[in-house]
């Protein structure tokens, strides 16, 4: 089994510098290759690369089409069985890949597998981007064991199994080569933030498995690219779960839990006021907006297959977590 480790760089040379190490040194495996795709960067990263590990092969995108455009660009001049979707913030450690090859090698039927994301700035915690893996509720708002908003866990190694999940993080994301092109790759229309859980969601319609590999342990800093506290963000991330919604939900659930998610999202832009965050509010207004122009090619984006399983064991997770006050995965 042949695994491309391929870390995506925008201008990026200072995280090149500090996280690159860890990923040579932890990844000297047969079969192995890394690839940085350079997403038409403007600063030194891509000759740092070249003078500092010729060994690592770069493939240079024409433009910086985010996170979604970018990987799909560059995975077309990657060979392998297996890609390794890392962000170029992500410190990796020994015997990462070990226990993740192994599980593709012996299930057959799991398609997609994340590691164990912790904090680097806080490394006994759990990491926002995936943590322990992720899930939706029925309205596609993402939550993850070890992370349900922003409370976030000690890694107690309560999480250190192998247990299926809704959707693995694009931070650390393992998917192999064929279901990657099966599925026709991330959809562009969503540039960054969310475009892995389409993917994930798109490939549960088709049956596939996908899995966390608590053995495997990543550390990503977060927001390295763009801040959590970014409205830029926020209207990313509002936006691109409502395409999600669109894109895969059954047709006899689309139209009630759309509307009560924009309810929901309402109340969310009331929050950000009453928080004296103006810009928050404003951004959810503007993924609506831009939800609403993309509408009609987004509904053509639909597939044939919309499975009818409920893949949500959790109807809410608003109501859980601010009205009921649960804080973890297990008190759900």
């Amino acid at each position: 089994m042949k695994i491309a480790i391929v870390i995506l760089n925008w201008n990026g040379k200072q995280l090149l510098e500090k996280f690159v190490p860890s990923i040579v040194k932890y990844s000297n495996l047969p079969n192995v290759e890394i690839v940085v795709a350079d997403n038409a960067s403007t600063d030194d990263s891509v000759n740092f690369i070249q003078q500092n590990y010729p060994n690592i092969k770069i493939v240079k995108n024409l433009k910086n089409g985010g996170y979604a455009k970018g990987y799909n660009d560059a995975l077309k001049f990657v060979n392998a069985d297996v890609y390794a979707l890392v962000n170029s913030d992500v410190e990796v450690t020994e015997g990462w890949l070990e226990a993740i090859i192994s599980t593709f090698e012996t299930e057959p039927d799991t398609s997609i597998i994340q590691p164990k994301i912790l904090d680097y700035k806080n490394k006994s915690t759990f990491e926002y981007a995936g943590a322990a893996g992720g899930f939706i509720d029925k309205y596609g708002y993402p939550y993850c064991r070890g992370r349900i908003f922003t409370s976030l866990e000690t890694d107690l190694k309560q999480y250190d199994d192998v247990t299926e999940i809704f959707w693995a993080s694009g931070a650390c994301f393992f998917i192999r080569a064929e279901v990657f092109h099966e599925l026709n790759g991330f959809d562009e229309s969503y540039f960054a933030h969310q475009e892995e859980i389409d993917l994930c969601w798109r490939a549960k319609n088709l049956q596939k498995t996908i899995k966390y590999v608590g053995k495997s342990t990543v550390y990503h800093v977060g927001g390295a690219t763009l801040k959590e506290a970014s409205p830029r963000k926020t209207f990313l991330n509002f936006r691109n779960s409502l395409f999600s919604l669109v894109k895969n939900l059954p047709q006899n659930k689309l139209v009630q839990i759309l509307f009560l998610r924009l309810v929901l999202d309402a109340v969310a832009g009331m929050k950000f006021l009453l928080e004296l965050r103006p810009l928050h509010t404003l951004a959810i207004v503007k993924a609506h907006f831009s939800f609403y122009y993309h509408l009609p090619k987004t509904l053509k984006r639909r597939k044939k297959i919309q499975q009818k399983n409920n893949y949500f064991s959790v109807n809410s997770i608003v109501w859980n977590y601010f009205v009921l006050g649960k804080k973890t995965y297990k008190e759900l």
